[in-house]
């Protein structure tokens, strides 16, 4: 999976206000505009941001996504979601508690 369709995207939502509102109205055609993996479209329409993060994608830049409740994104529900992420730093699975 490359991340630079999913980084594209949440730094267009964040400066480019038609993006952002096309993301908001109608999301489906809104991410076929972007490179991304249909793995990719599929987890940023379900919202699942520990699954992008999981496999590279800048849990900074996802975070935009919460400023205009992209996807169901609030800043409650993305909190939640990457809390249960799996941190590839630690093989033996353990989640992370800290620094995201």
């Amino acid at each position: 999976m490359s991340v630079y369709g999913v980084h594209k995207l949440c730094r267009a939502a964040l400066h480019d206000i038609a993006t952002r509102q096309a993301l908001k109205t109608d999301p489906g055609a809104a991410v076929d505009k972007f490179p991304l993996t249909p793995e990719e479209k599929s987890l940023l329409l379900d919202g699942d941001v520990a699954a992008l993060w999981e496999r590279g994608a800048s849990g900074f830049l996802l975070s935009y996504l919460t400023r205009w409740d992209i996807f169901g994104l609030t800043v409650e529900v993305y909190s939640q979601r990457m809390r249960k992420a799996r941190d590839w730093r630690y093989p033996d699975g353990a989640t992370v508690t800290s620094g995201r």
